[in-house]
């Protein structure tokens, strides 16, 4: 492994040189990718507690930094692309208005639309595991409305509920509901047959049967569904403000500063939606570890 990255150390230095005679500023960006490369790999072998958090951190500055350097060295204009620093400046100038609009897009939205379509998905999986006509019929019906396009369904729920908030919380159930419940009906059958016939052993009834046996042994398919539907209700409220909302909001913002060219701002509100959407993420992942602590997969 060493000789690997020996090796991979002596081709980097070689790619730097050869890139220095045609390219003094393509060099310098090979460098700087090369040496945090090396220098992520050292970590990584290094083992320990450190890497879990120190590998990523230094990956996400490293694109950064060469993201900075490649746009101010190039000259690339703010048009095109802006600089990190460009965008930092115009996300700490405005605040106030990220927030505003993270309100109405993130919390109204998305988390509405997410609680009601994950709600009514659980609920909607034990009808159908009790009922075999909801199971051939309701499925196949629900495959086929989640392939339905967003862009499609997004207008149709702006003329049903309205500019504000609610059409974009019907556009999130519609998306988070489908995915949520074909999670929760294979969940539901988890459970082991000989598990089953020993709660019927002990004349346990069929909601004993669902609390103590077939709910657990479905909690970690539920939450790969909740994931799932995690980055569906922020990706879902955006889209869906393109086709009318009122003068605030994430996708409002994006859609009004495109015409502006005020791609700084642009740049701001992705990297609000990137924010909020790995926090609502790792909400939920933390919930599931200490919900499903008895899982493999939860194991070191």
């Amino acid at each position: 492994m060493r000789a690997g990255i020996s090796r991979f150390w002596l081709v980097g230095i070689a790619a730097v040189g050869a890139a220095a005679v045609y390219d003094t500023r393509l060099a310098l960006v090979l460098a700087l990718w090369i040496g945090a490369w090396f220098l992520n790999t050292r970590i990584a072998l290094a083992g320990g507690q450190g890497p879990r958090w120190l590998v990523p951190v230094i990956f996400g500055l490293t694109v950064l930094a060469l993201w900075e350097v490649t746009v101010r060295l190039y000259g690339v204009s703010p048009v095109i692309l802006p600089a990190p620093s460009a965008i930092a400046a115009r996300f700490a100038a405005s605040l106030p208005v990220l927030w505003a609009d993270f309100v109405q897009t993130g919390l109204k939205g998305a988390l509405t639309g997410y609680v009601i379509g994950c709600g009514a998905a659980v609920a909607t999986a034990v009808l159908i595991d009790r009922s075999d006509f909801l199971q051939r019929g309701l499925l196949p019906v629900g495959n086929f409305v989640a392939a339905l396009p967003i862009v499609g369904i997004a207008p149709i729920m702006v003329m049903w509920f309205g500019f504000d908030w609610q059409s974009k919380a019907a556009v999130v159930v519609v998306m988070v509901f489908f995915p949520v419940l074909v999670n929760m009906v294979a969940g539901l059958k988890a459970s082991e047959a000989m598990q089953r016939d020993l709660m019927a052993t002990y004349h346990a009834s069929y909601w004993q049967t669902l609390i103590k046996l077939r709910l657990p042994a479905a909690m970690p398919f539920l939450f790969n569904g909740l994931k799932i539907a995690t980055t569906l209700a922020l990706i879902g409220a955006i889209v869906a403000e393109f086709f009318g909302s009122p003068i605030v909001g994430m996708g409002f913002r994006i859609n009004a500063s495109i015409g502006q060219l005020s791609l700084d701002m642009i740049w701001a509100e992705i990297a609000v939606a990137a924010i909020a959407g790995s926090a609502f993420y790792g909400i939920v992942a933390f919930i599931e570890k200490r919900v499903t602590f008895w899982h493999p997969s939860q194991r070191r």
